[in-house]
């Protein structure tokens, strides 16, 4: 599989309903899966105030995805959030995933 683990945090607009915020993180998280990813969590996050005005809007609607997957989807999924008029901010960080030995060190020493 993959060596990195990504998370994916966006920042949906305030005023969108419900249905349309269920609708938005389906789509990403589909694109994702459709690329070859697996999706380990996602969070819905809630409404919060931003630090600074994007687009005229005060408050964001905070999504966040953790998923294992090749670099090709991340591009893929960045590029349509980009295109979205649902999304006012993204961002996606690349981890490094704890390999087999790092876990059986870690849980041996005392």
């Amino acid at each position: 599989m993959s060596d990195y683990m990504y998370e994916t945090m966006y920042i949906l607009r305030p005023d969108l309903s419900d249905e349309t915020i269920d609708q938005a993180i389906t789509k990403y998280q589909s694109l994702l899966q459709e690329q070859g990813a697996d999706i380990i969590e996602t969070q819905h996050r809630g409404k919060r105030r931003l630090a600074y005005e994007i687009d005229r809007h005060r408050e964001g609607i905070y999504i966040q995805m953790n998923y294992t997957g090749p670099g090709h989807a991340i591009a893929s999924l960045e590029r349509a959030m980009r295109y979205s008029d649902e999304v006012i901010r993204y961002l996606t960080v690349k981890q490094d995933m704890p390999s087999q030995e790092d876990e059986s060190v870690a849980t041996a020493t005392p």
